[in-house]
């Protein structure tokens, strides 16, 4: 390997940073919005190593190019979309009656 070369390790590791930086925004926000953004955080580290491990595992060989990782990154992106719009209309909700956002509030809630 040569210094210029980006292998998987690199990959892996920009993954596990994107995970921590989005397990470490769910934790410390407060906001709604906030928490949404680290759960699409981790959700998009997720799609980094799947895809990552596809292009290295099968690496194109003679019979053609496997999308495995391709396929199963492209249903996490339409599972964090569908997250998104049921996440938003709870939050829409919530600021409607609550006029705020601040997922502390949530307590008072009644099923």
């Amino acid at each position: 390997m040569s210094f210029g070369t980006i292998g998987l390790q690199h990959y892996l590791l920009l993954g596990a940073m994107m995970f921590v930086c989005g397990l470490l925004t769910i934790l410390v926000k407060r906001n709604a919005i906030g928490i949404l953004m680290g759960v699409e955080l981790i959700l998009n580290a997720a799609n980094v190593n799947l895809v990552a491990f596809n292009a290295f595992s099968h690496g194109g060989g003679a019979d053609g190019i496997k999308l495995d990782g391709q396929v199963f990154a492209i249903f996490v992106i339409v599972l964090a979309a569908a997250e998104a719009a049921v996440a938003l209309a709870i939050f829409l909700n919530f600021y409607n009656n609550f006029s705020t956002i601040d997922v502390e509030r949530a307590q008072n809630l009644r099923g």
